[in-house]
């Protein structure tokens, strides 16, 4: 029997079904980055960009949703911004990665991965991920907390601390 059987045995649920997903991080992440225009502000940021000329030349972006991004990602935690100024010119802020932001990057680079895969130019890939030091390909992998490597078919899904079945209509 599996655990998610053991958590519904006699309650009649069909635990993958009847489980309340309202508590599901999946969800509660893509209201932050699940839009377009923000994984694409984050790939800029992490090539480099980091001013809002910057992101609207290169992105294309509406300046109205660009600044609503550049706002929500800042107050989410995600970018944080300093000030920088150009002789001549006033005071403005430039957007760089936080330590929270960082932690995205396994999840924009694995997007990037399946782009490259599925979706590259025939040429091949616009941009390659390489290690700073050496030089060698960046590759997104999964693994446990052992250390051994995963594949997506080995991993199991069970129920977690904030488990909860959906109220019945």
């Amino acid at each position: 029997m599996d655990t998610w059987t053991e958590v519904l045995q006699d309650t009649g649920l069909d635990p993958r079904l009847d489980r309340d997903t309202s508590n599901c991080s999946i969800a509660r992440t893509l209201e932050v980055v699940g839009e377009k225009w923000t994984i694409l502000i984050l790939r800029e940021v992490w090539y480099g960009s980091s001013r809002f000329s910057e992101f609207e030349r290169v992105l294309g972006c509406p300046r109205n949703l660009l600044a609503a991004r550049l706002r929500m990602l800042v107050e989410e935690g995600i970018l944080a911004t300093e000030t920088y100024k150009e002789p001549g010119s006033r005071s403005r802020p430039k957007y760089v990665i936080t330590s929270k932001g960082m932690d995205l990057v396994p999840a924009v680079l694995g997007l990037l991965k399946w782009g490259d895969r599925y979706r590259a130019d025939p040429e091949g890939p616009a941009v390659l991920a390489r290690h700073r030091e050496c030089g060698a390909h960046v590759d997104v992998q999964l693994r446990c907390e052992q250390g051994h490597p995963v594949q997506a078919m080995d991993i199991e899904s069970v129920p977690g601390p904030a488990f909860r079945v959906r109220s019945p209509e």
